[in-house]
Order: C-alpha cells, then structure tokens, then sequence
C-alpha cells in the first residue's frame, strides 16, 4: 500500500489519466480530491474511484484562474487534513497551424496548462511546507514540448508544456531544502477523451488507430501507461528522484524504426 494515510490533489481528474491515477491511488490506501471543469463529470469519476465516497472528494473549476488551484488545495486540506501529493495533470489539447493561431488560442493554451500548473503548485508547495513533512509534486507535461510532429501543429500547445518541463527542473532546486520534489511525464498518443473535444467519435475512431504506427512498441499509450509513472514519481519508491521529466512515449524520443 505505497499510499498508505497519504492525501493527493488531482487537477484534470474527471477523466483520462488524471481519473486513472485517482482510482490507483485510492486503491493503494489514500486518499483524493479531484477537480476539473464540469462537475457532473467528477461526481461521476468519484463513484468509479470510491462508490463509498469516503476516500475521495471534488472540487470543480477551471485552474486556469489561480485561485480555483488555491481553493482545491485549501478544500484538501480541510477534508482530509493534510495534502501530501498534487498531480498536476489538467490540460488541453488542439492542433492548429502557427500561422492561424490567435492570440485567444494562445491564451488558452498557456493560461491552463503552465498558469494553472504555476498556481496549483505554488499553493501545494505552500501548504507541504508549512506540513514540515516534504512531499511531491508531478506535472504531465508533454512529448510535443520535446519533439515536433508535423502531423499536429501544436506550437503554442508545445512552448506551454516546454514551460512545463523548465519550471520542473527551477521548482525542484528551489524546494529540495523543503524535501518537495518535482517531477513530470511527458506523454506521447494517449487514448483519452481530449480527442473528442476538437474531433467527432467517428473521427477519432478513425484517425487515433493511425498513430499507433508512429510509437515503436506499435501502440498508443493508455491512461493505465501514464498513471503508472505518476505514481512512481508520487511515491516513496522515487525519494531520491526530483528534477526529472520522463518520455512516457512508447520509444518516440529514442528514434524511428
């Protein structure tokens, strides 16, 4: 039971990879809120996660404005007593070429995936120090901040995740002496509803099976496949691991075949 008596945030835990480490970190004896937009989809999540509803709470709301990550940090603390663990997981995700970006696309990219992950951590980092007990921090970031695929022109996605990846390797020096560590997974295809915001369900019936092709172990990745390595970084299993952004990429980043 790595999580055993400990408490995690999850932002984008209503779905995906952020409902998937949730339920895994439930399982292994802790305890959870979740947070995300809409919440009919986290009243859902968290019966799926604890139908007794004792192990998990929501907090709804979107993190691209500071003080929703603030308040879910603060809602933690008051139903569980304690935050030991933020998965710093929501984000969006649009393809769109550079040359038709707008500066509202551009916004919105930025503002939810390193505005919101700037903020919720700071709150959280906040929070484990004033505990005195440490804790951990890890954000999915994003193989797209690592490698360009010509095939989903993600520039503004790309440069918000790159920011992802740099305040990582800043935060974990800067909270070490706090024993706070930092970590982040950067994924490549992950079969997740994200897809089904820009793409009807036929559509990505069609296209997602296309990419399996482009992973070298010949696959898309899982929710499952991510939430693992989160889970790693969140545990005590990688205590002597800070600073550190991991491919979780089915061998993209190691070349072509």
């Amino acid at each position: 039971m790595r999580f055993k008596d400990k408490v995690a945030a999850v932002t984008g835990g209503g779905s995906g990879i952020g409902k998937e480490v949730a339920k895994r970190f439930v399982v292994e004896g802790g305890k959870v809120f979740i947070n995300g937009r809409e919440e009919r989809k986290l009243k859902t999540a968290a019966v799926e996660i604890d139908p007794t509803g004792e192990n998990v709470g929501i907090y709804p709301g979107d993190i691209a404005q500071p003080a929703v990550g603030r308040e879910l940090i603060e809602a933690t603390i008051k139903r569980f007593g304690a935050i030991d663990v933020l998965i710093n997981n929501a984000g969006v995700f649009r393809p769109k070429p550079f040359l038709e970006l707008e500066e509202s696309d551009y916004d919105w990219f930025l503002d939810t995936i390193l505005k919101g992950k700037f903020f919720t951590a700071q709150a959280a980092a906040k929070a484990m120090k004033a505990q005195g007990r440490g804790g951990a921090i890890v954000h999915t970031g994003s193989l797209w901040a690592i490698q360009a695929i010509g095939a989903t022109p993600s520039s503004a996605y790309s440069a918000a995740n790159a920011g992802v990846h740099a305040l990582v390797r800043n935060l974990a020096i800067e909270l070490a002496h706090d024993r706070i560590r930092i970590n982040a997974v950067a994924p490549a295809v992950v079969e997740t509803p994200v897809y089904r915001t820009f793409l009807s369900s036929e559509e990505v019936k069609e296209i997602l099976p296309t990419f399996n092709g482009f992973h070298p172990l010949g696959r898309n990745g899982q929710p499952v496949d991510v939430a693992e390595a989160i889970l790693f970084f969140a545990s005590d299993q990688a205590s002597w691991i800070t600073g550190t952004v991991l491919p979780v990429d089915g061998g993209v980043t190691a070349g072509r075949q």
